[in-house]
C-alpha cells in the first residue's frame, strides 16, 4: 500500500483525548454491584483515555486475575452518555457471534447505565495510520457487513437517510464562516451533500462511527470493532469508506485501497463524492461549536477531519 504526503499532522494527542470518570469516584454501591458481576474484587482500574466522551470506561483487573471492560454513566448527571450506553447495550446484545466485536456480558439500567463486555487484549491502531492495521480494520468491517446483512431480526434501526438528515442543517453557517473556500466549489459540495439519500441506503447494519479510537488491534493482528452506540440501516460500504478519512489525512494512498476492496471497488464514484460532501458539511460546522470542558480536543479533531475530507473531495472533483 503506497503512501503520499500527509495533509497535516493529526492535531490531538491520540491516546489522551478523553477526560473520564475514574473508578474511585463511582458510588460505592455501584462499585460493589460491578464487582459482583465480575466475580472478584477490583484491584486496579485502567481508564481508557482515547475517545471524546466523559463516561466511565475502564479495564478492570480483579483479585482473581481476570480482566473485564466496563462503561458507566449517570442517568441524572450524564444523560446523553447514559442514553448512548443504553443503546450500545441493546445493539451489542443483538450482534451475531460472527461480528468482530466485544460480547456483552451484563448491563444495568437504573440510576446509572452500566455495561460490561468481554475484555479484548488489544490496542488502538497506531497514528499515523499504518497500512497493515488499516487492512485489519477493513477486513473486520467486511466481516461485519457480511454478518449484518440483513440486520438482526427484531432490532429496530433508523434508516441512514433519516438519521443523516440533520447533517444538512448547517450549510448556511458553513458558507458564512468559510469565506476562504471557493464559493463555487462550496456550492457544488452542498449540492452533492443534499443528494445523500440517493446513495446511503441499504440493508446492512452500519456502525457509522468508525475511527481509530473505536477499534482495537489484537496481538494476532486482527481488528475488533467497539462502541456500537448508533448503528443504522444503510449501505454496506459506508463504514469501510469512513475508515479511510484519517488514513488519507496521514498519507496512505486510499484511492488504491478503494480499488482493491470488495465493498468499495464497485461503488459509483459520484456516490463516494456525495458521501465526502456530507462529511465536509458535518465536520466543518461541528468544529465551530463551543469546546465542551469534558472533551477539550473534539473540535480540533473535527476540524482536521473536515479539512481532510475537503482536500479529498477537491482532488476527486478536479478543483484547483
Amino acid at each position: 500500500m503506497s503512501r503520499r504526503p500527509p495533509i497535516a499532522p493529526y492535531p490531538v494527542p491520540h491516546d489522551a483525548t478523553a477526560r473520564r470518570l475514574e473508578w474511585e469516584f463511582l458510588p460505592p454501591n455501584l462499585r460493589a454491584w460491578i464487582e459482583r458481576k465480575c466475580g472478584s474484587p477490583v484491584v486496579r482500574a485502567i481508564s481508557q483515555t482515547t475517545g471524546f466522551t466523559p463516561g466511565f470506561a475502564s479495564v478492570l483487573v480483579c483479585e482473581d486475575g481476570s480482566r473485564h471492560f466496563a462503561k458507566a454513566a449517570s442517568v441524572k448527571a450524564q444523560r446523553v452518555f447514559a442514553d448512548s450506553y443504553r443503546e450500545e447495550a441493546r445493539k451489542l446484545a443483538a450482534l451475531p457471534a460472527s461480528v468482530p466485536a466485544p460480547r456483552l456480558l451484563w448491563h444495568l439500567d437504573d440510576d446509572w447505565v452500566v455495561l460490561g463486555t468481554e475484555y479484548v487484549d488489544g490496542r488502538p491502531p497506531q497514528r499515523p495510520w499504518q497500512a497493515d492495521e488499516l487492512d485489519a480494520v477493513l477486513d473486520a468491517l467486511e466481516q461485519a457487513a457480511e454478518a449484518l446483512t440483513p440486520p438482526p431480526a427484531g432490532l429496530a434501526l433508523d434508516t441512514a437517510a433519516d438519521d443523516f438528515a440533520p447533517l444538512l442543517e448547517h450549510w448556511a453557517a458553513l458558507r458564512d464562516h468559510r469565506t476562504d473556500l471557493d464559493p463555487t466549489h462550496l456550492a457544488e459540495a452542498e449540492a452533492l451533500a443534499r443528494r445523500y439519500a440517493e446513495v446511503v441506503g441499504g440493508d446492512t447494519l452500519v456502525h457509522t462511527d468508525i475511527r481509530s479510537d473505536n477499534v482495537l488491534i489484537g496481538a494476532d493482528g486482527r481488528a475488533v470493532v467497539c462502541d456500537w452506540n448508533w448503528p443504522v440501516r444503510g449501505a454496506a460500504w459506508f463504514d469501510s469508506f469512513a475508515a479511510l478519512i484519517a488514513p488519507r489525512g496521514e498519507g496512505i494512498d486510499v484511492d488504491r485501497v478503494i480499488a482493491e476492496r470488495r465493498l468499495l471497488r464497485d461503488v459509483d464514484a459520484e456516490a463516494l463524492d456525495i458521501n465526502l460532501a456530507l462529511y465536509v458539511g458535518y465536520f466543518l460546522t461541528q468544529c465551530e461549536l463551543p469546546v465542551p470542558p469534558t472533551s477539550p480536543h473534539i473540535r480540533d479533531h473535527q476540524r482536521w477531519q473536515g479539512e481532510v475530507c475537503w482536500d479529498w473531495l477537491a482532488e476527486r472533483r478536479g478543483w484547483s
